[in-house]
């Protein structure tokens, strides 16, 4: 049995996420900003899930929230604050709250439980396809998915033999963030080659492998389905 550390696993991949480990048996911790709503969502979960309260957008007390925790076989950093801002509108307060969040929250983390990872733990990180692909209102998410690429170069050089890895996902289909945007989903599989969209599943199935496969290290994975 593993443990496994899912930040951000109270809802939409994270949870999924959080589901698969627990239904294989192993010790699995979810966070969400919220305690009473990580407690809800572990005891929905199952099995041994615990449910704690981590606020990626407050670096300093992160170490704190995250003192109970044992050691750390998997850990994924899966929280993720959306956000539409331009240069030409830019709202300096979202751009500080989403880059303080996934940037300098993601790496406070990996830095409070150095100590419990192990020779054998594996770190994932999520980013995702804007960081190639920007469109009108993804300046701020664009920038950080970007950032995402250089933390798997530094936290790799950083803390090996710990593997750390990065998961790229392109519009999510069943995302519940895109429910309602029908004609944009439309589009997007027009252009992608397997002619369907990527469902949670499949990046969660994506993301175990990147946990788990001990030859994978520094790796920015794109799960698109070959997005044009």
């Amino acid at each position: 049995m593993s443990n496994i550390v899912i930040i951000g696993g109270t809802s939409g991949i994270g949870r999924e996420l959080g589901e698969y480990y627990a239904g294989h048996g192993h010790s699995v911790v979810v966070t969400g900003r919220d305690a009473e709503r990580a407690e809800k969502i572990a005891a929905e979960i199952g099995g041994t899930v615990r449910g704690i309260a981590v606020d990626l957008a407050d670096p300093p007390g992160i170490a704190g929230a995250l003192a109970e925790v044992g050691p750390v076989d998997r850990l994924a950093l899966v929280g993720i604050q959306r956000d539409r801002n331009s240069v030409k509108d830019y709202d300096v307060g979202g751009a500080v709250d989403l880059v303080t969040m996934k940037l300098v929250g993601y790496t406070t983390v990996v830095h409070a439980l150095l100590d419990r990872l192990t020779p054998e733990s594996s770190v994932l990180l999520f980013g995702g396809m804007a960081k190639d692909r920007p469109y009108p209102g993804s300046t701020n998410i664009s920038i950080v998915n970007a950032g995402v690429l250089g933390m798997v170069r530094t936290l790799a050089a950083e803390v090996a033999p710990v593997r750390i890895n990065a998961i790229h996902p392109g519009v999510v289909g069943d995302s519940p963030y895109w429910v309602g945007a029908a004609g944009l989903l439309e589009g997007v599989r027009a252009q992608t080659p397997s002619g369907r969209l990527v469902t949670m599943g499949e990046v969660v199935e994506a993301s175990v492998m990147l946990l788990e496969n001990r030859g994978l290290n520094k790796v920015n994975l794109t799960v698109d389905g070959g997005f044009a």
